[in-house]
């Protein structure tokens, strides 16, 4: 009789520490329709983006990033936004925004010694300091490689909410015609090659760090260039862009989610001997929406999370992590 309590004891707990871990992860949106459905979550991600001083002429660019229920990170970028005017170790100002009861933004930035009441509507902001009148509008960039399609020579991995027999694991999102995350492909015929994939990251506002929209493409399903929602964020290793713990981009230039982005990746493998001794580096090159991260980087070694470094030849791996990344339009083209 002990032992039967004691073993519904931990049932129990193990139950209840089940439904508390799923109650506590961050929601997460894979449209803008399911965005929409919700009056604060719509508000909210209305006024997340990128914006332009257009009228000023002082060529600020600016992000704000929704951190959930009506707060905001706020990265001001003076000399214009990120790959666009600004470039790494530029100087940035720092804030947080938070929406009041009248729909105005009252923003503390570190650079300035008091709060900003900014109003929203329209797609602008406005503001006025020290006499001043700045107005900043929403743009939604797009990558110039954004549905490019597959030059002659090349293989349609997934293209038009098709998959290439030459994946082994796939899941389609049919409604949307993409690709869910955690996907792979057998082995391919070359080992050099030029990848283009567009990938797009679920809206989660109250996420952080490595839990927001995380991913990877996983180049000969060794090198891992990294997919996470980094709007707004430094750049580093371990973001988007990032070949993680062994290379940063150059510069930051993840949209905001739910926007469709592109990577195009210029791989030359690793070279190995006849006695299995590594002789040369990989080197890849890439493109994060049409601006260069990476320019013929080496890499010293496989990045963590898949396969070692070797002779053999793999295929694509795009990496689940437990979020719903999605994916379209992919192709390689061997070199």
């Amino acid at each position: 009789m002990k032992k039967m309590m004691l073993l519904c004891g931990v049932l129990i707990l193990f139950s209840w520490n089940v439904i508390s871990a799923q109650s506590s992860k961050p929601a997460e949106y894979t449209s803008v329709a399911e965005v929409m459905r919700d009056e604060v979550l719509h508000r909210d991600f209305q006024i997340q983006g990128e914006y332009l001083d257009k009228e000023n002429g002082t060529g600020f660019g600016a992000n704000l990033v929704a951190e959930g229920s009506g707060q905001f990170r706020v990265v001001v970028f003076p000399g214009g936004l990120p790959g666009e005017g600004w470039k790494r170790g530029d100087e940035r100002i720092l804030g947080k925004a938070v929406l009041n009861d009248a729909g105005d933004l009252i923003v503390t930035l570190e650079a300035v010694p008091v709060p900003l009441t900014v109003k929203t509507g329209k797609g602008k902001l406005s503001t006025t300091f020290e006499d001043d009148v700045y107005s900043f509008t929403k743009i939604e960039r797009q990558s110039p490689t954004l549905g490019q399609s597959v030059p002659k020579g090349a293989i349609a991995l997934f293209v038009d909410g098709k998959a290439s027999d030459l994946f082994e694991r796939v899941v389609v999102n049919e409604e949307a015609q993409t690709l869910w995350s955690e996907a792979w492909t057998k082995p391919f015929e070359q080992r050099s090659y030029l990848l283009h994939i567009e990938f797009m990251l679920s809206y989660m506002p109250t996420a952080k760090g490595q839990s927001r929209a995380n991913s990877g493409v996983y180049i000969d399903e060794r090198y891992e260039c990294q997919i996470l929602d980094s709007f707004g964020l430094d750049g580093k290793n371990n973001e988007c862009g990032g070949f993680y713990q062994q290379a940063e981009p150059k510069v930051n230039v993840c949209f905001p989610p739910l926007q469709w982005q592109t990577y195009d990746i210029d791989y030359t493998p690793a070279v190995f001997d006849t006695d299995g001794k590594k002789a040369a580096d990989a080197i890849l090159t890439v493109k994060h929406n049409g601006v260069v991260i990476h320019d013929a980087v080496k890499l010293a070694k496989e990045t963590p999370g898949r396969k070692k470094e070797g002779s053999e030849t793999n295929g694509l791996y795009l990496q689940g992590h437990g979020n719903k990344v999605q994916f379209r339009n992919i192709w390689l083209k061997y070199q």
